[in-house]
Order: C-alpha cells, then sequence, then structure tokens
C-alpha cells in the first residue's frame, strides 16, 4: 500500500474524513462507524442530513451490515457504468445513511485505492461529492482547501475525471433514478 494510502487509512480508523479520488469524481469519506465523522461530513458541505449518505465498497461483504436482505447484496454488481442501488436499510442502519429514506445506497467499484481503504478498515466507506451545495465537485486541492477551509484530515490530490456521475437504480422496484 502506498504512503498517501496507508496515511489515509490512518485517518479514518482514528474517525477523520479525507478527500480521495473515486471512480466518477473526487469525494469525503470517512468510516459509517463513527456518526462524529458523518455529521462533520454533512456539516462541511453544508448538506442536509434528510438526503443520506452512500456507501462505497470494493466487496459486498462491507455491506451486510447495512441492510435487511443480505440475499439482494447478490444482485449487485461491480459494472463498467458505476452505478449505486438502492436497497431497503435495517433498522440498526443510522439515519445519517439513510436520510428520511428507508433504503440505502451502495456502490461497488473496483477502485484500486478504495479497495486499499476497506481493506485496511475492514469496512466500507461514507462517501459523497467533495462539493458544497450548490457546487460542482472539487478538482483541485486548492479547490478543497476552499470548499472545506482547510478542514479535511488528509487529502489524496484529485485526478482528471471524464466520468458522468453514478447511475442510481432502486433494486426493489428496478427504477433508474439517475
Amino acid at each position: 500500500m502506498s504512503f498517501k494510502a496507508r496515511l489515509a487509512a490512518q485517518y479514518l480508523k482514528a474517525g477523520g474524513v479525507i478527500s480521495h479520488p473515486t471512480d466518477t469524481i473526487q469525494g469525503l469519506a470517512c468510516l459509517p462507524c463513527f456518526e462524529h465523522a458523518m455529521q462533520r461530513i454533512l456539516q462541511l458541505k453544508y448538506r442536509s442530513a434528510n438526503k443520506g449518505l452512500i456507501l462505497l465498497a470494493s466487496d459486498v461483504r462491507y455491506f451486510t451490515d447495512y441492510v435487511d436482505d443480505a440475499l439482494q447484496l447478490t444482485s449487485i454488481k461491480n459494472t463498467k457504468v458505476p452505478t449505486t442501488y438502492l436497497l431497503k436499510a435495517n433498522q440498526q442502519t443510522s439515519k445519517l445513511l439513510t436520510g428520511e429514506f428507508n433504503t440505502i445506497a451502495l456502490r461497488l467499484t473496483d477502485n484500486v485505492l478504495i479497495t486499499k481503504l476497506c481493506q485496511a478498515n475492514n469496512s466500507a466507506l461514507v462517501s459523497t461529492s467533495a462539493n458544497t451545495s450548490g457546487r460542482k465537485s472539487a478538482t483541485s486541492v486548492l479547490e478543497l482547501n476552499v470548499f472545506f477551509k482547510q478542514e479535511l484530515d488528509f487529502i489524496i490530490a484529485p485526478r482528471n475525471y471524464n466520468n458522468p456521475p453514478s447511475r442510481i437504480i432502486n433494486l426493489d422496484t428496478g427504477e433508474q433514478l439517475r
């Protein structure tokens, strides 16, 4: 694991908030076991807690503690088009993850950095775009520092993105929401 990935994993393990490249955009992340870190992400983004957050992982096993029916996880595939799936959340799942909904948003990726961060922490990552309300996602360390007033614990520099945002599919209904 690279030095930066090891440092990022340590910040996550300590309850920190990091920014890192994802498979689609520059993201903000924390571990879902730290409510204070999820609240911090919402505050940094000026985002309503009613919207919920996404869990991003390299393996579906990191999602089992958050869904009502673990058998549904077999339907989640890592596709060429990044896809976020909505599944019914279990009762124990934090409202910071589900927002005002009874579903949780899950995205599987083979992104090497995310794979290493998940493995190092034996956990999915809470994920959201690295922007504040109404702005496009940050594309440089300077933008990250301006958007978040240098309050992130660690930054892995953005890369160039040409990908559209992930599509969103409700796994129960099959409806594509984006």
